[in-house]
């Protein structure tokens, strides 16, 4: 049986397709046990319930809360997590996400009046409030720098997203809505689910290799300073190496937590299924 719990749609976030077409799409690779993991965002869920029951899909609810952690007294960094099987109607739940999500309209518009600030010092022409209204436009879930970075190579100031964030978005960001580990625990414990740290290792992303690439000191961190407030780790992912998934299972097998994994596809390109995540994963959930 195919296993995927780390897909993204555009009807939640950033992903390329509907959560109707991701659920076909899905059928189609004959994926027997799924998750949709949205941005800060439940939007997709109840519409991908009942479509993986028409498929004949295996489905938990999902969602990807981004983190800000503590990694020292004097350093914090952004992570990912991931929320599994947890009520989609929690009240706590849906009015912090929500509140992250007019956090990211917010954000947008500062990422906006720096990136003018930038066009200033290249003559390039300014983005207007008309712009803003059209990246707003083409965003159906939570609003993020994909959909700005999708905008700026659509009206031909960059070449392609690489370039956008290269020479933009990374020198323009501006913090996210501030959710602890704590507060993110909470949340998705209330609502009856688990959370699993999300693509731990992933090379250059939202990740523990921001501090370091060494497995035995990742690990160390996720003990000393996780280990109270997530329920496992996704270990399967395309961006985890094998030394990565060897390590990583090894720590949930010695602290009994979860393990996880998907293909974090975003449907650029489609890859839903492809990261071969052992079939016992499923077994750790209840139907």
């Amino acid at each position: 049986m195919k296993i995927d719990l780390h897909i993204h749609t555009h009807t939640g976030s950033d992903g390329a397709l509907s959560v109707e077409e991701v659920i076909a799409e899905a059928h189609r690779r004959n994926i027997g046990f799924m998750a949709v993991t949205d941005h800060d965002s439940v939007i997709a869920q109840e519409k991908a319930i009942t479509l993986t029951k028409e498929y004949g899909i295996r489905y938990i609810t999902g969602v990807e809360l981004n983190v800000i952690f503590e990694a020292s007294p004097d350093k914090s960094i952004s992570l990912d997590f991931l929320g599994y099987d947890f009520d989609i109607n929690n009240r706590a739940l849906v009015e912090k996400l929500q509140l992250m999500r007019d956090r990211r309209e917010k954000r947008a518009q500062e990422i906006l009046d720096k990136i003018n600030t930038e066009f200033k010092k290249e003559g390039l022409t300014l983005f207007t409030t008309q712009d803003m209204q059209n990246i707003r436009d083409s965003v159906d879930g939570a609003f993020g720098r994909p959909h700005i970075a999708a905008y700026m190579v659509k009206k031909g100031i960059v070449q392609d997203m690489q370039e956008v964030f290269d020479r933009y978005l990374v020198k323009c960001d501006v913090p996210k809505y501030p959710l602890t580990l704590p507060e993110a625990s909470k949340l998705i414990h209330d609502a009856g689910g688990a959370l699993v740290l999300a693509h731990g290792n992933e090379p250059g992303g939202t990740s523990l290799a921001t501090i370091t690439k060494d497995l035995k000191q990742q690990t160390r961190i996720i003990a000393e300073n996780m280990l109270a407030h997530i329920d496992g780790l996704e270990v399967w992912h395309p961006r985890h190496d094998d030394a990565t998934i060897a390590a990583y299972l090894k720590f949930t097998r010695e602290h009994h937590l979860i393990s996880t994994g998907g293909s974090d596809c975003h449907q650029k390109p489609i890859i839903m299924g492809t990261v071969l995540v052992p079939e016992w994963v499923a077994g750790q959930f209840k139907d």
